[in-house]
């Protein structure tokens, strides 16, 4: 009589781990797989509210500021990112997180480009405005209106004088970063009767760039062209570490 042995396989540990890798893409953007190419562009997104030192509700789309810093710092020392790509499509959120993610941006020695789609409403206008060069789409709008403050106040006269310093940073930061003037920024800041109950103006696409809040109106290939050449001028002049 023969013996016959039979050995059960089980998959290794690499198998399991190709079949969550593909298995991923299907959960989290619906699609089998997902377009990978070497690239000197690093693309950060910026999307929903811009959550700072409070955690917003599980229900609201966030970007928070702690994930975003890091990146920044990997980017500038990563030699083999030349150029980095913001994408915007935020109502804004917390004022000092989105200044920090401003200054972080403004402070990078390799060339930068914004691109607003959808919205960059309120602490966004900062953050748009800290590239290199700042895009808009034809119906992205932007929202301009004095900081807002939620939650109880102590001590009206010393919060009034936190909130118009506070303002004054934003303003400050927008106008040295953009080519509108301190004047007009203000005047949109302040204008009433353009939003029920509420003050400030709300901009699109092409408005944005006439006020001189942006430099130009395109898309995604617009931006990526400006970018490369970003890139390649920083190269001729030395700029670009290598």
């Amino acid at each position: 009589m023969v013996e016959q042995n039979f050995e059960t396989q089980t998959p290794n540990q690499d198998e399991k781990g190709q079949k969550s890798k593909a298995i991923e893409p299907i959960k989290e953007l619906g699609e089998t797989s997902v377009p990978e190419a070497k690239s000197n562009i690093h693309c950060i997104t910026i999307v929903g509210q811009v959550e700072g030192h409070m955690i917003l509700p599980p229900q609201n789309k966030t970007t928070k500021y702690e994930h975003i810093i890091p990146q920044l710092v990997a980017i500038e020392q990563n030699k083999d990112i030349e150029g980095v790509l913001i994408i915007l499509n935020t109502v804004g959120g917390d004022v000092e997180a989105g200044l920090a993610i401003a200054e972080m941006i403004v402070s990078l020695s390799k060339p930068t480009v914004s691109l607003v789609l959808g919205g960059g409403h309120s602490i966004g206008v900062p953050i748009a405005v800290s590239a290199d060069h700042a895009m808009i789409a034809s119906t992205a709008t932007m929202t301009i209106h004095p900081i807002r403050l939620t939650g109880l106040v102590i001590g009206v006269p010393a919060t009034f004088e936190y909130l118009e310093k506070m303002q004054d940073r934003v303003v400050a930061f927008v106008t040295s970063n953009s080519s509108v003037t301190s004047e007009k920024f203000k005047e949109l800041m302040f204008r009433t009767g353009e939003l029920t109950r509420d003050i400030g103006t709300v901009v699109v696409g092409r408005e944005a760039v006439e006020y001189g809040l942006i430099d130009s109106v395109g898309g995604i290939s617009e931006a990526v062209k400006i970018l490369d050449q970003l890139i390649e001028e920083r190269k001729k002049s030395g700029g670009m570490i290598q």
